[in-house]
């Protein structure tokens, strides 16, 4: 069944309903308050199925209270062993962005199925009494399987917008599909159908485009790639895995684009912007609804009933489960992430508590048992969930592993698979500029340049392997093609010949320069930005640009971006501009448009348009530079170029997880050393510098730029603390609960007695202080503690004033050269 976008008298008569709904009350509603009567009413294709149907009643009235609550619980795989499955009842698991099984997140393909099998195993054990229910394995396989080693990673949800192409986002869900069913696992978290506004956000790029009618023109096409036919049933058999469209409601709308943030709109734009997604969602079939971790009007989605019960589930008519984010329960007022029977109420059928989920499990039940959850809101829940594993065919399908498609890995990855990816990212790009330098002669000597162009974890960026798309190397993408390789293999197959240099020093004269340079990979709150623009040194390659034009040399820049950005210096300095967004693990398809025949024609048509507008400057209210549904031909050229203002109209960027590197703290943070009380405390603002009397002597180090890195002698005498103040209290609550860790990058030559990481509030009544241990080597080690141990020893992550601390007790050399937020560590420190 195919969506019909609703007509202009839809909406007129709508428009009328929300007159006559939001005519003044006797009393204003309270911020927050949703009207159902103003909303479309949809159908939902599912019917109910007698069989299945009489198979869920016959079960729930078998279930005990603990099994019941159970199903309404999803545990991480990193804290969620089978045996706890089995224990506790679990409904669903997923892996987080940085889990895998044995706590490996590169692990092999066939270790996901082994322990798909062991958790439905666990979930189907019966010996000990109860029903057994099978359990579900979700996963965020968001542009491919995009958690495993070798799978195929296509472009962005952005790029695919760029396509104007439904049919191919189609065949990509069905890809994506049987690469999820080759390792055993059920449920995507996907497609995202948010419908961005503000590009500052971290997760734009997820978003097909700002536009609703662009966006929902994919959402079903996705559905039927993922989950087959709209009133499909027996997913599994057909090869297919149930769907979650995400994140609802108005995540693309918060203001300033910031995470997790507000979204201060009115309801009619909350409906006719980002609920638009959603009708051609519920009547694609869809089986979850992921809801978001924003506010719309200062009032969580987890905890907004108005929204998820009486707009998604009453008056949208949507059939399956509501499932929340990871630990969003924990922000709905009156909540932790340990108790929130408010979610549940408001409509949340299964609560992920990725970490907490025995400690959810412990309160719902307790809760459901005194009567605050009535055991129908409970027994609704539970059926919604039985109801999409009936739909699966889980209850029939057996251990994962004897499931069709199970344990075929030729499919992971397949030639088929990275053809489709390839032709995606062609059909993807965008030129905003073109002055003859494109298509590439086969025929010419090309040289390739930029930090980008041999770096496939660039090009594929967050929600890759890793949550973060960091921590990445080659060896990671077994089969994949970096853009440097696409371009070299297609000059070479045309007759030509390539050089790669990224710093543009090359050793023979180019014909042309392709110049790749952008974003680097990130996801969530930590891609968020407070202007449009790159941070300055991701903008070398513009210099690189300007010195190849300067010799004559016709430049081609490449962006690879998750949105639109301002690089009007680029624009300037290049002949030719194409933004190839964030394409994955298939760089040929930029060969495949860049590179022509021998004669110099192109060999595909370009047909890629801008699903957003591209900014005039860095500041977001400022307009566009170029309107959406811009993108060049190669029928147009540009002519009489007229240089853009290189005034990005705001301060340069800065990138707030960076508290200090190549030997400076970030603007506005202050580098001391004092006693581990804080007192003698002297601010280190040149060098060499001492401290403490002069127990502590501070110099300059060179690393791999020159003085890098700052270098603590610390003699005998008392303890010392080096520690990194923030201008004002930051709040760190978003990044602990993401499973963020506090990196730093030193050399110690000499290690003290004892050692400890810390953080601390203004007032230090919130200091916490972790042991460590960090062994002398006379090389440079990136260390990493999970924000969540300076929680779990007294920190206040909300207004953190003192962001690192190091104690070292005893004589000591310790050199740092970097400390900032992520999730790349080359070692992890036990939390004691």
């Amino acid at each position: 069944m195919m969506f019909c976008p609703p007509t202009v008298r839809h909406y007129t008569r709508l428009a009328a309903l929300t007159a006559l709904a939001l005519a003044v009350p006797a009393q204003a509603d309270a911020p927050g308050t949703a009207h159902p009567g103003i909303w479309p009413a949809y159908h939902y294709p599912v019917t109910p199925d007698p069989r299945s149907e009489a198979r869920i009643a016959d079960l729930i009235a078998r279930m005990t209270l603990e099994e019941k609550i159970g199903q309404l619980v999803q545990g991480d795989i990193c804290c969620t062993t089978p045996d706890d499955v089995r224990r506790y009842h679990l409904g669903a698991v997923l892996n987080g962005g940085n889990s895998g099984p044995g706590g490996d997140d590169k692990a092999p393909a066939p270790a996901w199925l082994k322990l798909a099998d062991a958790y439905w195993a666990a979930s189907t054990d019966r010996s000990a009494g109860g029903v057994g229910i099978p359990i579900i394995w979700g996963t965020d396989a968001v542009h491919g399987h995009s958690n495993i080693v070798g799978a195929t990673l296509f472009p962005h949800n952005i790029a695919l917008g760029a396509t104007r192409d439904p049919a191919l986002v189609e065949r990509i869900g069905a890809a994506t599909a049987t690469e999820i069913r080759v390792t055993g696992l059920d449920w995507t978290f996907a497609p995202t159908v948010t419908v961005p506004r503000d590009y500052r956000w971290g997760r734009a790029y997820e978003g097909y485009s700002s536009d609703p009618a662009l966006t929902s023109r994919y959402v079903g096409a996705m559905l039927r790639g993922l989950q087959g036919a709209p009133d499909g049933r027996d997913l599994i058999a057909h090869g297919k895995v149930i769907a979650s469209t995400k994140h609802f409601l108005g995540d693309g709308a918060t203001t300033n684009g910031v995470d997790q943030g507000d979204a201060a709109i009115s309801e009619t734009d909350l409906r006719d912007i980002h609920g638009r997604p959603y009708g051609p969602a519920i009547e694609g079939g869809v089986a979850t609804v992921m809801a978001s971790f924003s506010s719309w009007q200062g009032r969580k989605m987890t905890g907004n009933a108005g929204l998820l019960t009486g707009v998604l589930k009453d008056r949208m008519g949507f059939g399956g489960f509501v499932v929340s984010d990871w630990n969003a329960h924990g922000q709905v007022e009156g909540c932790s992430n340990a108790s929130c029977a408010a979610a549940v109420l408001a409509g949340i059928d299964m609560v992920m508590a990725p970490d907490s989920w025995k400690d959810m499990v412990t309160s719902l039940t307790a809760q459901a048992r005194a009567g605050v959850i009535p055991l129908a809101r409970i027994d609704d829940a539970v059926t919604r969930i039985l109801r999409v594993k009936a739909r699966l065919g889980l209850f029939d399908a057996g251990a994962p592993s004897t499931r069709p498609l199970a344990g075929q890995w030729n499919q992971i990855g397949s030639p088929a698979h990275r053809a489709l990816a390839r032709e995606a990212v062609r059909k993807s790009l965008v030129m905003l500029k073109n002055d003859g330098a494109l298509p590439i002669r086969a025929g010419a000597h090309l040289l390739v340049a930029g930090d980008g162009a041999d770096d496939i974890a660039r090009a594929a960026g967050g929600w890759t392997i890793s949550w973060q798309g960091t921590g990445l190397t080659r060896a990671d993408f077994p089969g994949a093609t970096s853009l440097w390789q696409g371009l070299h293999d297609a000059m070479v197959a045309g007759g030509g010949s390539a050089e790669l240099a990224p710093d543009g020093h090359f050793q023979q004269r180019p014909d042309v320069a392709v110049v790749v340079f952008g974003e680097r990979p990130y996801a969530e709150f930590q891609g968020d930005l407070k202007s449009l623009q790159l941070t300055p040194d991701l903008t070398a390659p513009w210099d690189t640009m300007r010195a190849l034009r300067a010799q004559h040399i016709p430049v081609v820049a490449v962006m690879l971006t998750g949105r639109p950005l301002f690089v009007n210096p680029a624009l300037n300095a290049a002949d030719a501009f194409v933004v190839a967004w964030l394409p994955g693990s298939e760089g040929e398809g930029l060969a495949d448009m860049l590179v022509g025949d021998a004669q110099g024609h192109a060999r595909h048509a370009l047909t890629g348009q801008l699903p957003t507008a591209w900014p005039r400057t860095a500041r977001a209210s400022d307009g566009a530079l170029f309107p959406l549904g811009y993108g060049m031909t190669w029928q147009q050229r540009t002519r009489g170029w007229k240089a853009l203002s290189d005034d990005p109209a705001v301060p340069p960027a800065t990138d707030v997880r960076r508290w200090f590197t190549n030997g400076q703290a970030a603007a506005g943070w202050s580098l001391r050393v004092s006693a581990p009380d804080g007192s003698q405390s002297t601010r280190i603002t040149a060098v060499p510098a001492q401290a403490l009397g002069g127990r502590v002597q501070v110099t300059a180090v060179n690393t791999t730029v020159q003085e890098g890195a700052r270098r603590f002698a610390m003699g005998p005498g008392g303890p010392a603390m080096i520690a990194l103040a923030t201008p004002a209290p930051i709040d760190l609550s978003r990044e602990t609960n993401g499973d963020v860790l506090m990196l730093m990058t030193v050399r110690v030559a000499a290690a003290p007695a004892h050692l400890a990481l810390g953080m601390a509030c203004a007032d230090a009544t919130c200091a916490a202080n972790v042991p460590v241990t960090v062994p002398a080597a006379d090389r440079w080690v990136r260390y990493g503690l999970p924000l969540k141990c300076f929680a779990a020893h007294g920190a206040d992550m909300t207004r953190i004033a003192e962001a690192f601390r190091l104690s070292a007790d005893g004589p000591a050399d310790v050199t740092l050269t970097e400390v900032r937020l992520g999730n790349d560590p080359e070692e992890i420190l036990p939390c004691p």
